[in-house]
């Protein structure tokens, strides 16, 4: 039976070839692209940091926010506090799209994280025009073959690499790229059910020296802290902030301010 990731992924292969230009293309695109701001120095440093997501709506929840100007939004997580902003481009699911992630762009100053599925080199290079300076690869909807290969070119056009895993094993074959940043979704992506206890047996096995990321299902303080105490250096929030009505006070609750 198909998985949940399965589907996204098949629907994120249709609507690509919509909008899809020549290889010639996006290769002017590419020369012309804007200067990255950093993501990977925007997660180092003392304190937990934020990333703070741009989210309407998921598979699991439905729709969570209507977000009528998302470049308003991401301009208060800039004011809150949070150090990246991540904005959604998949369509179908989570209804984002890449129009909202070039007036986020146009917006705010802090690095962009480009949260969809990447699963061919167009949307790796794609994601370097559009301005983004951390790509999302996640292992689970990748081959080993794929992985290595996006994560590499990534990092030779510049962006730094969020690395989603889910399990051990994922993980193991996270650190076959030698990734600076890893992330620990505690969110099952074949069956959307939330594990917490993924947190607890992934993030210490993370080597030093990488960036932990904690991300899916943390909402209150007290989640922010077990995180912490597993060694995360950093979390991705999507619905609690799009929900909050003052999304700054939402990121000075979640760190403890």
């Amino acid at each position: 039976m198909s998985s949940v990731l399965d589907s996204i992924i098949e629907g994120v292969l249709e609507d690509l070839d919509k909008r899809r230009i020549s290889d010639s293309q996006l290769q002017s695109q590419l020369a012309d692209a804007k200067p990255l701001r950093g993501a990977l120095d925007a997660l180092t440093g003392v304190g937990t940091k934020v990333i703070a997501e741009v989210k309407r709506s998921s598979p699991s929840k439905g729709e969570l926010s209507a977000i009528a100007d998302p470049a308003r939004l991401a301009a208060k997580y800039e004011e809150g506090g949070a150090s990246i902003v991540s904005v959604l481009t998949e369509e179908r699911r989570f209804k984002g799209s890449i129009k909202d992630f070039l007036a986020v762009r146009a917006e705010i100053k802090i690095p962009m994280l480009r949260k969809d599925f990447i699963v061919t080199e167009y949307q790796v290079k794609e994601s370097r025009v559009l301005g983004a300076d951390l790509l999302l690869l996640i292992v689970a909807g990748l081959t080993q073959s794929q992985f290595i290969d996006f994560h590499q070119m990534a990092n030779e056009l510049g962006m730094d690499v969020l690395v989603e895993v889910h399990n051990e094993s994922e993980l193991e074959r996270a650190m076959d790229a030698a990734p600076k940043i890893i992330g620990v979704n505690s969110r099952n992506l074949k069956t959307l059910d939330v594990d917490p206890v993924a947190f607890r047996e992934l993030l210490p096995l993370i080597p030093a020296g990488i960036i932990r990321v904690a991300e899916s299902g943390i909402s209150e303080r007290s989640e922010v802290a077990l995180v912490e105490e597993f060694g995360a250096h950093a979390i991705l929030v999507g619905e609690t902030l799009v929900k909050a009505g003052d999304p700054g006070e939402a990121i000075s609750r979640l760190l403890g301010r």
